[in-house]
């Protein structure tokens, strides 16, 4: 018996089109110190950027789920999104505050990874949703943190071998995955408080007149003086219950997507094939 991956949601043309069209305005919400030239309206409104690309996040990002959800989300692949996106809500508060010790980080990867980059995308989204309304961590940064985990589970998705490889290799390969997106997430997330500090600290803050050389640098100490410890934790974390925990929910997840038979039938191979 041979069984082709599943994959909850499927990414048609129009869903591949708005992730791209997300994708590049994220890239311009994240990035825009080191983009926008020191003279341009932008760095002069450098406070008031962050909550103009926080409501325009907002939206893409209904628009993006909308149309994913358009695609082929359908009753089953809702009832396990409710699931998954509820656990990883209620697994964020565990350990908050203690050397970044967050266990969702690893779930979503797993699930991106059985689920596919569509699925992965809305899961990560909705999951820092719910999260942020379960924790009371609902501000100008929550849509950054939705798109930045849309972004972190989709790549889990994303990932060779998603039909073939199994075992400890796919493992190593995930908790890879994790240690190394467990930092992107905290090093994109940094970009989006940056520039609320204005001139609190001077050595580090973003400053709208210097050039990106300059910004740069303070971009790097601030990462340094403030999340470093914090962004390894949450690394180690999901590294350490990626290798642990993984099979058995990898094996959970692929058994109920198995079940559910969101899209693609089990199929048999002919005797003697």
């Amino acid at each position: 018996m041979s069984r082709i991956a599943v994959r909850a949601v499927r990414l048609g043309p129009r869903s591949v089109v708005a992730l791209v069209l997300v994708g590049a305005v994220g890239v311009a919400a994240f990035g825009w110190p080191f983009l926008a030239p020191p003279d341009s309206q932008v760095s002069a409104h450098a406070e008031d950027a962050p909550w103009l690309f926080a409501g325009l996040l907002v939206l893409l990002v209904a628009v993006v789920a909308a149309t994913i959800s358009e695609s082929g989300l359908g009753p089953k692949a809702v009832a396990m999104l409710g699931v998954l996106a509820a656990t990883g809500a209620a697994l964020r508060p565990i350990g908050a505050g203690t050397a970044g010790i967050e266990p969702m980080f690893f779930l979503l990867v797993l699930s991106g990874r059985v689920l596919g980059p569509g699925f992965g995308f809305v899961l990560g989204s909705v999951t820092m949703f719910a999260s942020a309304l379960l924790t009371g961590g609902v501000g100008p940064w929550m849509p950054f943190q939705m798109l930045a985990m849309g972004w972190f589970t989709m790549g889990a998705g994303l990932l060779p071998g998603a039909a073939r490889l199994r075992g400890r290799s796919e493992l190593a390969m995930l908790a890879c995955y994790g240690f190394l997106a467990a930092f992107a997430y905290g090093t994109i997330m940094n970009l989006a408080g940056w520039p609320f500090m204005g001139t609190m600290a001077s050595n580090i803050s973003f400053d709208p007149h210097a050039a990106v050389p300059a910004n740069l640098a303070r971009f790097l100490a601030y990462c340094l003086a403030t999340s470093m410890g914090w962004d390894l934790g949450r690394a180690v974390c999901t590294v350490v219950l990626t290798l642990t925990l993984g099979p058995a929910v990898l094996r959970a997840l692929r058994r109920a997507t198995r079940r559910a038979a969101f899209e693609t039938p089990v199929t048999f191979d002919a005797p003697g094939a």
